[in-house]
Parts: structure tokens; C-alpha cells; sequence
């Protein structure tokens, strides 16, 4: 989960202790070049005060101005459609063919809200299913494979979990660069330096150091599949030693700075612990996107690269699944 989504709960939570209606409004589909995916949010005030985003702008406009005149439902969700026609298209701003499918729901119960606020906090996956037409909704524990979100005539299903965070080992020049880049992109970032002279030159805000060694940091940070792990202190120990833990890991993501010949040599060092050959194979290394990056900015860059592709991959693999469920389910 993306800060910006948990900043539309937060706020959610807030406005529900006040006397004004809520609206909670949901991207479940898009066709064609759409500004937002699908799961993205926004939490609507009768008043006209909204935080989040579905699209660039026109289309917040359309439901502010649906909201302070009354014309939004305030006892079922609706399903509204921006993008249906070429003059709809460029009134909202949409990109040509785009189309976006959102629902609208009028928010009145704060429990569930509660409930996925708890959940992201503990860094669990809760998947939250609503009956559109009486707003029943309900929360229980979410898989990995869970599809991100399903929409059907009655019923709506989302997954919500935990913000995306990154593991840095070592506080070396390439370490504060891919921090910052790391931040702007919305990962919580952590880095492990158990040297005491590298300590010293950290000076990244927001970025928590833990002064531990590797193999402690991985295990008390309890890697989970929005955690990314990338070892960068050029010491095969220090490196090996977060490696055999993170590589066992849950983390979506685990990669090593080095050469291929150096990578090499190190899964046959890990080859000599209790890692499978399966685990080991988990290793990206060298790490990031075969960029020809050299210098430590351009090594972030190809390192962050990956780390999007990957988890767009992942995402776009579970929305088709959901289609192809849907499908044969129709």
C-alpha cells in the first residue's frame, strides 16, 4: 500500500467522527490508457474536501461537484463510468480510448475502516468484501495470491496491505542514493550498518539506521511480500550474512551488488549453508535492471527499475487471473 492510500483511510477515519456524509470512491476498472489503476482511492466530504486521486484532476472535480449538490447516493454504492464516449473523453481529460469505472460509496460504519487500519499497521494483507447495494462489508485475512480487486453486479473485493518496504545493507554512497530515489517512489525505507566508521557519514532523513548485524536486521524486520532486501556494502561477509536469512524470506525481492563473476562466487558460497538451490536462485545478482549503470546514482536507478517491474509484473498477473476467474465463472 502506497502512503497516499494511507492517507484516503486516515482521513476517512477522521471525517467519520464528524456530522458530514463520506463518500469513498474506488478505480475497479480501467479500459484503455487510464490516468489511475485500478484499487486507487479517494475519500470525498459532502463539504467538498477530498484527499486521493482517481484520475488527473477533471474527474475529482465532476465528484466534488456531484457531492455538494446532492446527487451522490447516501444509502448504496453506485458504479459510475467516465470516458464511455469521445466528448466524455475529453471533457474529463482522459487519454484517447480511456475509461474508467468507479465505485461510489457512501461511508457510514468506521469499524471496517478500524480494521484495515490495524491490519496495515501490523503489515498483514486484509482483504475487505462489500455488498454494494446494502453496505455490508466485512474483513478477514488476505493471501498473497488474492486478486487485488474483484467487481461483480452485487459485490466488490479488495485487497488492502501494508506500505512496500526496503532494506538497505550497508551506508555507503550507493546505499544514500538508492534511499532518497526509494522514498519519492513511497518505500519505507531501512538501513543496516553495523560499522561504526560508515555510521558516522549517514545523514538521510526519514530512513531508519539499525546498528545491528545483517543477519539480525532481516530477521527482526520479519520480511513479508510487499519487503524488498538489496545487499550494497562490497563485504561478502556482511552481505552473506543478510543474504542467508533474506533469501528464506518471504521478501518479494532480494539482490546482491557485484559482478556476474562475483555473484557467481557467492551462490556457491550460499550453496554451503542451509539454502536450497531453489532459495538461491530467488538472488538477483547482479542486482537491477541491465542498464549499463555505473555510478552509484545510475546503480540506484537500475536498482529501482527492477523493483517496478517486478511488482507491476506481479500485480498485472493477478488482475488477469481475476479476469480469467471471472470469465469462467460468467
Amino acid at each position: 500500500m502506497d502512503s497516499v492510500d494511507l492517507s484516503v483511510f486516515k482521513a476517512l477515519q477522521k471525517w467519520l467522527e464528524t456530522d458530514l456524509n463520506v463518500w469513498l470512491v474506488t478505480v475497479v476498472k480501467t479500459f484503455g490508457s487510464s490516468p489511475r489503476q485500478p484499487g486507487a482511492m479517494l475519500v470525498l466530504r459532502e463539504d467538498g474536501v477530498l484527499v486521493g486521486s482517481v484520475s488527473g484532476g477533471c474527474i475529482e472535480d465532476d465528484l466534488v461537484s456531484k457531492a455538494q449538490s446532492g446527487a451522490l447516493s447516501r444509502n448504496q454504492a453506485e458504479l459510475m463510468v467516465y470516458g464511455v464516449t469521445r466528448e466524455e473523453a475529453q471533457r474529463f481529460n482522459l487519454p484517447c480510448g480511456g475509461t474508467l469505472e468507479l465505485v461510489v460509496e457512501p461511508v457510514i460504519d468506521i469499524i471496517w475502516v478500524n480494521e484495515i487500519l490495524h491490519a496495515i499497521h501490523a503489515h498483514r494483507l486484509i482483504k475487505r468484501d462489500l455488498q454494494l447495494s446494502t453496505l455490508q462489508s466485512h474483513c478477514s485475512d488476505a493471501k498473497t495470491t488474492d486478486a487485488p480487486i474483484q467487481i461483480s453486479e452485487q459485490h466488490l473485493s479488495v485487497v488492502y496491505g501494508p506500505r512496500w518496504r526496503l532494506l538497505i545493507i550497508g551506508a555507503g554512497q550507493t546505499s544514500a542514493y538508492l534511499a532518497n530515489m526509494a522514498q519519492a517512489l513511497d518505500y519505507q525505507v531501512s538501513v543496516c550498518e553495523p560499522r561504526e566508521a560508515m555510521c558516522e557519514s549517514w545523514d538521510i532523513n526519514d530512513v531508519a539506521l539499525l546498528k545491528m548485524m545483517p543477519d539480525d536486521a532481516v530477521l527482526a524486520m520479519q520480511p513479508d511480500a510487499h519487503t524488498a532486501i538489496v545487499a550494497l556494502t562490497h563485504d561478502p561477509k556482511l552481505d552473506d550474512m543478510a543474504l542467508l536469512e533474506a533469501l528464506k524470506s518471504a521478501a518479494f525481492y532480494v539482490g546482491a551488488l557485484g559482478s556476474k563473476k562475483n555473484n557467481a562466487n557467492r551462490r556457491k558460497r550460499l550453496a554451503m549453508f542451509d539454502l536450497s538451490a531453489m532459495e538461491i536462485e530467488r538472488l538477483h545478482g547482479p542486482v537491477g535492471l541491465p542498464i549499463g549503470s555505473r555510478t552509484p546514482p545510475e546503480i540506484a536507478i537500475a536498482i529501482l527499475a527492477e523493483l517496478i517491474q517486478l511488482r507491476r509484473t506481479t500485480l498485472l498477473n493477478k488482475a488477469n487471473e481475476a479476469l480469467d476467474i471471472a470469465s469462467v465463472c460468467s
